[in-house]
């Protein structure tokens, strides 16, 4: 049985497809459009999965959308009714591309897959799965157990923010849910509009800036923006946010709390003591929000392993606090847990919640160390340099290895790429900028003349499990960098 499993029309699009049980293929729009969170339909990752498996679309059993589109369309009509007329203007900007498209989405689906070809009803093969059952199952299905708590939590899907799910076996149940719009992805969202980074592509600078601050303003978050519960469970206070019904995350009023500073302007404004302090303020309180949730999970069921998706799972510094609480004995992150993950998500649950198929039990994650994309072959590569017109020499593997250490003891940046590009939003080794670490100034450097980006972005170290105790607060594996020691 092959299963293609799609995710698009928001951010991160992307495509995956498996033959039964196993990930043959996974990629995001991105990597052949070179526009970063595309959020087009994935044409290209869908020709990429077929290509790569050597199949064409009348060999597919199902392709399986990650969300139900009307259930999403009622939150957003049910939102701007309760806000009017409040949100006319945000209403009136989204609405008609909702009419003319989005709310049509099997319509759409079918005249994009007309671009590759097929035979017969396509229209009988394609399924739509809700948006945090896509994300549970992107973290269950592929993970090493048998049975588990999941946790998924992100900005919104159609109307869930935060869901609790049990996984045995090949089925997986959701428990419970919070709702739309109560929600600690938007929370975050909303510091990272205030910080002037763009939404839904620049929390993980939150997550890098908040190092360098205190956390001043975490009771003031607490005391007038959120009301957190002792087993984590949560309300936002909306006098202070404009997301429901405007063009911006957060209102005069928020700004009023924060030392009456409005957002910051990233073109005119530098980053300052205020925005490090406000960054490290609200990953405190995320910390403290997933921390209390874990733990009253961990009490609640008589079960030893977690699995984390959604895009607040992305947050390595989170994580890495969590595994240091031992409140579940094992922990599994989706490496793409963002939306972008939630096409192998529902592809899987298409082939065991849908299909109800047997699972097996296996002792790694199926992510394959997350390279699903795209390789090529040195033929390749060297036919596109010599059409480039690219100086080149080519290198056996032990002058390779010695000339790229040269350069590394030399303080030079490398540009490496070897087999297929990882799935997800981290670089792991496969498409990767490599560096010294020993050195002070490699960071800055790094970020300032090769990535021409902020200064205190950070970068991941890549070190020999056998070193590990040597260097880090650390005592297991983290292949996929979603933990912070």
């Amino acid at each position: 049985m092959h299963i293609i499993g799609i995710s698009c029309f928001y951010h991160d699009s992307s495509a995956a497809i498996l033959k039964d049980d196993n990930i043959l293929a996974a990629v995001q729009e991105e990597r052949f459009s070179r526009i970063k969170h595309d959020s087009n339909f994935p044409l290209n990752s869908i020709n990429f999965c077929l290509k790569s498996s050597n199949k064409s679309l009348n060999d597919i059993d199902y392709l399986i959308f990650y969300e139900k589109p009307l259930l999403k369309f009622t939150r957003l009509l049910e939102t701007y009714i309760s806000t009017a007329p409040k949100g006319f203007k945000s209403f009136k900007m989204s609405i008609p591309l909702w009419v003319k498209q989005k709310l049509f989405q099997k319509r759409l689906i079918l005249d994009e897959l007309k671009k590759i070809g097929h035979d017969g009803d396509f229209e009988k093969k394609i399924l739509f799965a809700e948006h945090h059952q896509s994300h549970a199952a992107s973290a269950f299905y592929p993970s090493p157990f048998e049975e588990a708590v999941i946790l998924t939590m992100d900005a919104t899907g159609e109307w869930t923010t935060t869901s609790v799910a049990y996984g045995k076996r090949n089925k997986m149940k959701i428990l419970r849910e919070i709702h739309f719009p109560h929600s600690i992805g938007l929370l975050y969202s909303a510091f990272t509009y205030h910080l002037g980074f763009k939404v839904n592509s620049g929390e993980y600078k939150v997550m890098g800036l908040a190092p360098y601050g205190k956390p001043v303003f975490k009771n003031t978050i607490l005391d007038h923006l959120i009301d957190v519960k002792s087993d984590g469970s949560f309300r936002i206070n909306m006098k202070y946010f404009n997301y429901c019904s405007g063009l911006t995350m957060t209102n005069k009023k928020f700004d009023e709390l924060f030392e009456g500073r409005q957002p910051r302007k990233p073109e005119v404004e530098k980053i300052q003591v205020f925005h490090m302090n406000m960054a490290a303020s609200i990953q405190e309180v995320i910390d403290m929000i997933v921390l209390r949730t874990v733990k009253h999970l961990s009490k609640e069921f008589s079960c030893e392993n977690l699995c984390l998706a959604g895009g607040v799972a992305l947050n390595c510094v989170t994580n890495g606090k969590l595994k240091k609480k031992n409140y579940f004995k094992n922990i599994w992150v989706q490496p793409a847990s963002g939306d972008a993950g939630g096409s192998i998500g529902a592809a899987f649950l298409g082939y065991y919640h849908y299909k109800n198929n047997k699972r097996k039990n296996r002792s790694n994650d199926r992510m394959q160390s997350s390279y699903l994309g795209p390789s090529y072959s040195n033929h390749e590569i060297e036919k596109f340099l010599k059409l480039k017109k690219v100086n080149y020499r080519k290198l056996k593997q032990i002058e390779l290895i010695k000339t790229t250490t040269r350069a590394l003891i030399d303080q030079k940046a490398i540009g490496w790429m070897q087999g297929k590009l990882e799935f997800g939003p981290r670089a792991l080794g496969n498409r990767s900028i490599l560096a010294d670490p020993r050195s002070e100034k490699m960071q800055n450097n790094l970020n300032l003349k090769i990535k021409f980006r902020e200064s205190f972005r950070p970068f991941a170290p890549s070190i020999l499990f056998e070193e590990l105790n040597n260097w880090f607060d650390l005592d297991i594996e983290s292949p996929y960098m979603l933990l912070v020691a």
